[in-house]
């Protein structure tokens, strides 16, 4: 009954999504008029005339472009208890992500962002049924994390989600739980081996199993581990007959698993794609798909028909060109690469949201994107998405007044032949051998890093000593040396032995 209500609620969606495909302008600046006339009476609203507004012109007048900290003492008021701040609509919640410059920021959520969610989902999930019917005959598995110490503790407005679930809100939310193989209560298991054996054995236990939705590939893998690991234990606590079934498949074969497994969806670019590449592997009887780019402020695109649209229904969009001129959706051009700003309906106006997109075609008339990575210098091995200048308040937090600070220092990624991936910090004189725990305390700060570590995706930080590391670099660099900015982030992936030796 739940798949039902569920196909049925997204081929309307799905409805509305094709029809918007084929003239995303008039779409586009018919979702902005109804939101500026919903949030007109609202606090920011207010201060930027609002209901004056009668075109995109107007609305790149009065309201100028914001990074994320251009938010935040709106969403400080908004924490404070303080209502129809950014819009007219009660804030549900304050969903957790990594900023730019601090260690997190907070993104409002309402009703009208939920239904942005569930209207690009809905689109998406139909026509993934639309290639693979079977995924409608049995549960899947939508990534579940354990808790935060942020979510925890909740003030005026709580924050954090319970699952990927609440990203839809409403009836569909709970909908989506129905089918869901593995219950929301596990992010509740504060002990992470716990919180993956838990999970490994809920997914074991339904042999019929169809679809597996995570965020970066290395989240399936640690589930896989977990599964593995604890094979006795977990079988033994099986219904027997599904206990001799897996027996006979033997832990070293997940692709036996489950048999009617048929869509794993996961991210699938930049340094995503070596884990899916994996996954494809392990799993040759699945359609493995990439999702499209989605993050905690907004769906930016989403597979339909083999490519990836804007989510033209979803949001209001623009693309600010190399040249810095700053385009509506239906004036991308094929080849040209943008950096893309969303208003969405939880109060965000002409927010950058810090990723850069090639156009790489079109679908009806909506252009459709491939993601090229975050702007400015910044670290995404397991979607931690460390940047530069976050990375500079944590060195001047553990140097202050930049008292025994090397002469060169700086934080680099890395892969270890053992597989692990983590970071290392190379310093250029010897240190304090607990500088490596303190940094490793001031980045999970950032709620992406801490839990990426939290979940075993990245290693501890090791620490390196070099003493060349205090050079002026690379005598053919044909840049003058006194152009070359110093970096605390070096994005180029450092190969290391095995966990623990740097």
């Amino acid at each position: 009954m739940a798949q039902g209500l569920w196909t049925a609620g997204n081929s309307l969606a799905a409805a509305r999504f094709a029809r918007a495909l084929r003239d995303p302008g008039k779409t586009q600046l018919a979702w902005l008029a109804r939101r500026l006339a919903a949030d007109a009476d609202s606090a920011f609203g207010r201060e930027h005339g609002f209901a004056s507004i009668r075109s995109h012109e107007d609305f790149r007048r009065k309201v100028p472009l914001r990074d994320p900290g251009g938010f935040e003492p709106w969403i400080e008021r908004i924490r404070g208890g303080e209502s129809r701040v950014l819009g007219a609509e009660t804030v549900s919640h304050l969903a957790p992500t990594s900023g730019s410059s601090g260690a997190r920021k907070l993104i409002p959520f309402t009703p009208s962002l939920h239904h942005a969610f569930a209207e690009a989902v809905g689109a998406w999930m139909f026509d993934l049924a639309r290639l693979e019917p079977g995924i409608l005959s049995g549960p899947a598995y939508w990534s579940i994390s354990p808790m935060t110490g942020d979510e925890s503790a909740q003030g005026v407005v709580p924050v954090g989600f319970a699952d990927d679930a609440d990203y839809l809100g409403g009836w569909k939310a709970w909908l989506a739980r129905r089918v869901m193989a593995a219950p929301a209560g596990l992010r509740h298991e504060r002990n992470v081996q716990v919180f993956w054996k838990r999970t490994a054995a809920c997914l074991l236990a339904r042999r019929d199993l169809r679809l597996i939705s995570v965020w970066h590939p290395s989240f399936l893998g640690l589930i896989l581990e977990a599964a593995a690991s604890g094979w006795d234990e977990i079988l033994d606590g099986m219904e027997k007959s599904r206990s001799a079934e897996l027996r006979r498949v033997g832990e070293g074969q997940p692709s036996g698993w489950w048999p009617g497994l048929r869509v794993i969806s996961c991210w699938g670019d930049m340094a995503a794609a070596p884990g899916m590449r994996e996954i494809a592997r392990r799993f040759p009887h699945c359609r493995v798909q990439a999702k499209g780019l989605l993050a905690t402020e907004a769906v930016v695109t989403i597979p339909w028909r083999g490519s990836y649209p804007l989510a033209v229904t979803s949001h209001f969009f623009e693309f600010v060109s190399a040249e810095g001129d700053v385009l509506g959706a239906h004036a991308l051009e094929r080849g040209k690469t943008y950096e893309v700003v969303v208003s969405n309906g939880g109060g965000l106006w002409r927010y950058r949201l810090g990723d850069m997109v090639e156009c790489d075609g079109h679908c009806a008339l909506t252009p459709t994107l491939r993601f090229l990575g975050r702007a400015g210098n910044v670290s995404d091995l397991r979607g931690e998405k460390l940047s530069e200048p976050f990375v500079a308040d944590c060195f001047a937090a553990l140097w202050p007044d930049g008292v025994d600070r090397p002469s060169a220092a700086w934080l680099q990624p890395c892969g270890s032949c053992k597989g692990g991936h983590g970071y290392v910090l190379v310093v250029s004189d010897a240190v304090d051998e607990g500088l490596s725990e303190r940094l490793e305390r001031l980045l999970c700060r950032n709620p992406h890093y801490d839990l990426a570590r939290r979940l075993g995706q990245l290693d501890r930080i090791r620490l390196r000593v070099d003493s060349a590391a205090g050079g002026l670099g690379d005598p053919d660099d044909p840049r003058r040396l006194g152009d070359i900015k110093p970096r605390v982030l070096e994005r180029r992936v450092m190969e290391i032995g095995s966990p623990g030796n740097a």
